[in-house]
């Protein structure tokens, strides 16, 4: 990256932090069980919602007691489940349509990420009739309250319950973008671990390791507070602790809590203190070719914070302890290196591999001008890169031929 360009990312990123104590951050209202959402919903005076979800959880029957608990309560409810793995812009539009025309007064984002950000895109949506999406993308571009947003995440790892993102990929050009505003971060969060129960191993481990990418993020880069620095902390050790039982025994509910509550730290880490080229290229991989979003962050973090170096090594030293797999007195660059391990590790043992078979060379300038944008200047990262310097990541992440391992 050209000095001119590093000055001005470093000069953005210092007036944002600077900013931050200003801004009007707030942490959802946590509720800790389903049966409890119809005493919100009537306390806000809702009569009718939409509960948008996808079809996978739909057939698990994961909705069946949030709708038990609606219908026991005399409240109407329109569902959506048409949500795919990166919602796009025609998955807002279908979902805004039913909103209108079911007559809601309030939105429940019930699954993964992308059901929430679905949810929080169509909450904008409404918020702001007469502006695309595309409009919206960036930051603080939306400052118009939503309607009532409720937020229950079935996989702990998003942390979509408690941000003011929504990333949503143009059904047309398949470009994915952020949109970033405060009135996206849901009013309430259901942390309810029996929603979990059935997920399966290998996305509670994708999952759970987009999570443990957030926190990581979130405590490596240049704006974090000492409440940032707290909840990635809390939530790296949490994920060390919780998330391997989790993958062997989904049943174990006291893991699947402990899971739900190391998602909504990352959550709140990030919100703040913003993620960094992990995010930037993964979702640029998911966007043009559909990667499930902590899949493509799980195999790619070793491989950036390497890239990082000697600048990130007292971090990592920290994370390290926390996780359990160093010492206090560990030499700083051993406890780094432990820690990076202890990621390789974890990929190997849920079967997380190191590439992405879809990567075509000659898309790599275009994706990683996509990441570049997405980035910078926004993001502070410890080591700045532009769009030629973040190609070495595709590159690291396509299929080796036999020829060029000759």
């Amino acid at each position: 990256m050209n000095q001119f360009k590093k000055i001005y990312c470093r000069v953005f990123q210092t007036a944002f932090k600077a900013a931050l104590p200003l801004l009007p951050y707030r942490n959802p209202e946590i509720i800790g069980s389903l049966k409890s959402v119809p005493d919100v919903l009537k306390k806000k005076k809702c009569e009718n919602v939409l509960i948008i979800t996808d079809a996978g959880i739909r057939s698990l029957g994961l909705t069946a007691r949030l709708e038990k608990a609606l219908q026991d309560n005399e409240i109407p409810y329109t569902i959506y489940d048409k949500t795919v793995a990166n919602p796009t812009t025609a998955n807002v539009a279908e979902a805004e349509e039913l909103y209108y025309s079911e007559g809601c007064q309030a939105i429940i984002g019930f699954g993964g990420g992308s059901s929430m950000d679905c949810a929080k895109a169509v909450g904008a949506r409404i918020a702001k009739p007469h502006q695309s999406l595309a409009k919206m993308k960036g930051i603080l571009k939306v400052h118009k309250k939503l309607p009532l947003l409720i937020a229950v995440p079935t996989t702990a790892g998003t942390g979509s319950e408690t941000t003011l993102a929504a990333v949503i990929t143009d059904a047309e050009t398949r470009h994915k973008y952020a949109i970033n505003d405060f009135p996206l971060i849901p009013r309430y969060a259901v942390l309810d671990p029996k929603v979990t129960l059935s997920l399966p191993p290998f996305i509670t481990a994708t999952t759970g390791m987009d999570a443990l990418t957030h926190a990581v993020e979130a405590y490596i880069g240049n704006s974090t507070t000492p409440g940032t620095r707290k909840n990635a902390l809390d939530a790296v050790r949490l994920i060390f602790e919780n998330l391997d039982t989790a993958y062997t025994d989904g049943t174990n509910k006291e893991a699947r809590k402990n899971m739900l509550r190391a998602s909504y730290f990352a959550g709140c880490a990030f919100t703040k203190s913003y993620v960094g080229y992990v995010h930037a290229v993964a979702h640029s991989l998911g966007g043009e070719y559909n990667v499930p979003h902590g899949l493509a962050n799980a195999i790619l973090l070793p491989f950036v914070l390497e890239a990082y170096g000697e600048t990130i090594y007292k971090k990592l030293a920290r994370l390290a302890v926390e996780a359990g797999v160093a010492e206090k007195d560990t030499p700083v660059e051993e406890a780094a290196q432990s820690f990076i391990q202890a990621i390789k590790d974890m990929k190997a043992r849920f079967g997380i591999g190191d590439t992405v078979p879809e990567i075509r060379e000659e898309d790599i300038p275009k994706l990683a001008h996509y990441a570049d944008k997405e980035a910078n200047p926004l993001y502070p990262v410890p080591v700045l890169m532009d769009a030629e310097e973040l190609e070495q990541f595709y590159y690291m992440l396509m299929e080796k031929t036999e020829e060029d391992s000759l």
